[in-house]
């Protein structure tokens, strides 16, 4: 299952995402964790000192290497220079499973050891001096939405991503590669002005929405919330002692963790894997080639020198029998 965290800057979403995060690896799912953010706060909230989160492998300094592997040999893609962030996988591309080794977890996943088990770790990476100025974050995230194009994730398997603040994540078709999105929001007017704004953008998009209240403090946040987001409110929750502690890098075991909140990430996991039953793979490999081509007609066409909408299979439809038949 492919989850998101999203919300405004500040809201908590990388702190949520960690713990949840945290609760898959001590329930011992399989997980891959990626920070799609443009501030890279994951592997620190994961417990990873400033030396080791610097010394993560960043997947856009990666993109070729990706772009080679996924394309395999399928005909309909000439080169991996001719592919772009929205390529689809077809007959005889490379899919990504979330439990195997593989040479794009080699090169940008590393492992990380929580209290539970190990979980799988890849970073966008963050700006460096030659992008300042002429860069947009938004190509550094290409390597994840092309990743997530051709990822085939099964029942209790986890990929969980911490996306960028606000309303950028709509600058690419990410936003429909999910099957559950989270967003945080505080009890504010400019929190829930976040959320009526990604509702709004993805309400043409079947993305599933629900939202996580933060900083709750007392019953009239409680009650704003309800006012303000209605049935899409799923759980709440307030101060914790158990973050204060890990953000003062005075980290305590994740049993530690308050029951209250260990109670809410429960129910963001029952709320997960009850989306299981009504995945869509033909309505996903739809959206998929939905932006592909729209990408293709404005920018990707003229960039490559290719007409990208070539690169689409028509018969071709994502699932995991095809994961399972590319294993055997």
């Amino acid at each position: 299952m492919k989850i998101a965290f999203v919300g405004k800057g500040g809201s908590g979403k990388t702190t949520l995402s960690s713990l949840f995060i945290r609760h898959l690896a001590a329930a011992h799912r399989p997980v891959v964790a990626v920070d799609a953010d443009i501030n890279q706060h994951l592997g620190p909230a994961l417990g990873l000192d400033e030396r080791e989160a610097a010394a993560l492998p960043a997947m856009g300094a990666h993109l070729p290497e990706i772009k080679e592997y996924l394309r395999g040999a399928n005909p309909r893609i000439a080169s991996a220079g001719t592919m772009i962030k929205t390529t689809p996988p077809g007959r005889g591309s490379r899919l990504l499973r979330v439990t195997e080794e593989n040479p794009v977890y080699a090169a940008c996943a590393r492992t990380v050891e929580l209290d539970g088990g190990p979980v799988r770790l890849m970073v966008t990476g963050p700006f460096n001096e030659s992008d300042l100025g002429v860069a947009c974050y938004h190509s550094k995230v290409g390597a994840v939405e092309l990743c997530l194009n051709h990822l085939v994730d099964g029942r209790d398997e986890y990929v969980v991503v911490d996306m960028t603040a606000g309303s950028d994540s709509f600058a690419s078709g990410m936003f429909t590669r999910f099957d559950m999105t989270f967003l945080v929001a505080e009890p504010t007017r400019k929190g829930v002005a976040v959320y009526r704004q990604y509702k709004e953008y993805a309400r043409d998009f079947d993305v599933a929405l629900r939202v996580i209240g933060n900083k709750v403090q007392g019953p009239d946040d409680l009650a704003f919330l309800r006012d303000e987001v209605g049935d899409d409110l799923l759980v709440t929750v307030g101060h914790s002692e158990w973050v204060r502690a890990m953000e003062k890098g005075r980290p305590q075991p994740f049993d530690h963790l308050a029951e209250a909140d260990r109670r809410a990430l429960r129910t963001l996991h029952d709320a997960v894997d009850a989306r299981y039953e009504r995945r869509d793979w033909a309505r996903y490999t739809r959206q998929m080639v939905h932006f592909h081509l729209r990408n293709a007609e404005m920018w990707g066409n003229a960039r490559t020198g290719t007409d990208l909408a070539a690169q689409v299979d028509p018969e071709f439809v994502l699932d995991e029998a095809l994961a399972a038949a590319q294993a055997s």
